[in-house]
This record gives C-alpha cells, structure tokens and sequence, in this order.
C-alpha cells in the first residue's frame, strides 16, 4: 500500500513539472523554471521509492500514462488545448492500459 502512495505522490510530482516547464515558457522564466526542476526532482526520488515494492513495468507504466491522461486534461482545462473526439478516447485508451497491466498483475 506504502508504495501505491509513493507512486500517487510521484504522479503528482511529475504532473507538476509538466505544468510549470509549459509555464516556464522554455524555462525563460525564472521561478517556474525552478519550480519544473524541482518537480521533476522529487517526482524521480518518490517513483525510486516506488520501485523498492512494485514492478518497474507497472510501475512506469501507470507513471506515465496517469500522467499523461492528467497533463491532457489540465492542457484542455488550463492552457485551453484542442478537445476532440478522439483525444477523449486516447486518453481513455491510456487508462484502460494501466488498468490492463494492474490486472494482468492479479491474474499471474
């Protein structure tokens, strides 16, 4: 359970990152630009946490596609981003991935 939140934490952490780098404006801003790199840093120290208890394929996995499906809908929701059709469902198709891996895990 100790390292399901330290992944949470780490999503978190890179989701953060991901939005100040774009705040940054290629990190010409200063603050944000600390901001990304602090994020960043912490996100990769909590998913090393992660790994000591979960698979690192799972693990990445639901890293980065949580993220992904997260930074999309703040990009639609904050930087006003194209909404479509069909970014819906790749996102939704990113979720039902991690949630084949989570349950491949319980099937072996």
């Amino acid at each position: 359970m100790q390292a399901w939140l330290w992944l949470t934490v780490a999503i978190l952490f890179e989701v953060g990152g991901t939005t100040f780098l774009k705040i940054s404006y290629g990190l010409t801003k200063l603050i944000p630009s600390i901001l990304t790199l602090t994020f960043y840093m912490l996100s990769f120290i909590t998913l090393a946490f992660t790994l000591k208890r979960l698979e690192v394929s799972m693990a990445y996995a639901v890293w980065s596609g949580v993220g992904t499906a997260l930074i999309a809908f703040i990009g639609i929701a904050y930087f006003g981003e194209s909404f479509s059709l069909w970014k819906i469902i790749s996102i939704v198709l990113i979720i039902a991935g991690v949630v084949g891996l989570n349950l491949a895990r319980s099937i072996n």
